[in-house]
């Protein structure tokens, strides 16, 4: 799954985004360096997948900052991606319902830790602390992100299929 994550999100979105760039398209690669953050919010914010965290921050969290209040609007960012991963993980493994929505909350709750005043004194957005904390809130529920029924069902089925073993 690590492999497969690593081709799909840093080499095919790569290889577009030159190909992009080679047509005259100002086409940035959507991964800026995940490996190098600090932070869960760097994480996030800045270095994974940078076209949803755009698309997410125009039509989700400035609307409902306004409205809510930062930490609040986050939450529900991170909901909402949570629900936009149950489509594309459970609804077509026919199982595992709500694990990655509990994923994306969890890492939610995580940058709000992180950017609490608690947070802040003990150093979880930066330095070791920091990418301690990244790695193991980003790495310890994974199993709630890829359920074992997705990977028996979609997976493996999929790699079967273009002669993967």
């Amino acid at each position: 799954m690590i492999g497969l994550i690593f081709m799909l999100h840093f080499g095919s979105f790569h290889l577009l985004s030159l190909a992009w760039r080679r047509a005259g398209v100002d086409a940035v690669p959507v991964m800026r360096n995940p490996l190098k953050s600090a932070s869960l919010a760097d994480f996030w914010g800045r270095r994974w997948n940078t076209a949803f965290h755009e698309l997410a921050t125009r039509f989700t969290f400035q609307p409902l900052r306004m409205r809510l209040g930062a930490s609040t609007a986050a939450l529900i960012v991170f909901l909402l991606s949570g629900v936009i991963h149950e489509l594309v993980i459970s609804l077509p493994a026919g199982g595992g319902y709500g694990l990655p929505t509990g994923y994306f909350v969890a890492q939610g709750l995580g940058v709000a830790s992180e950017r609490s005043s608690r947070g802040q004194r003990f150093g979880l957005g930066h330095g070791w602390r920091g990418r301690l904390f990244t790695v193991l809130v980003l790495a310890g529920p994974v199993y709630w992100l890829f359920p074992p029924v997705f990977v028996h069902r979609v997976i493996l089925p999929m790699l079967a299929a273009i002669g993967a073993r």
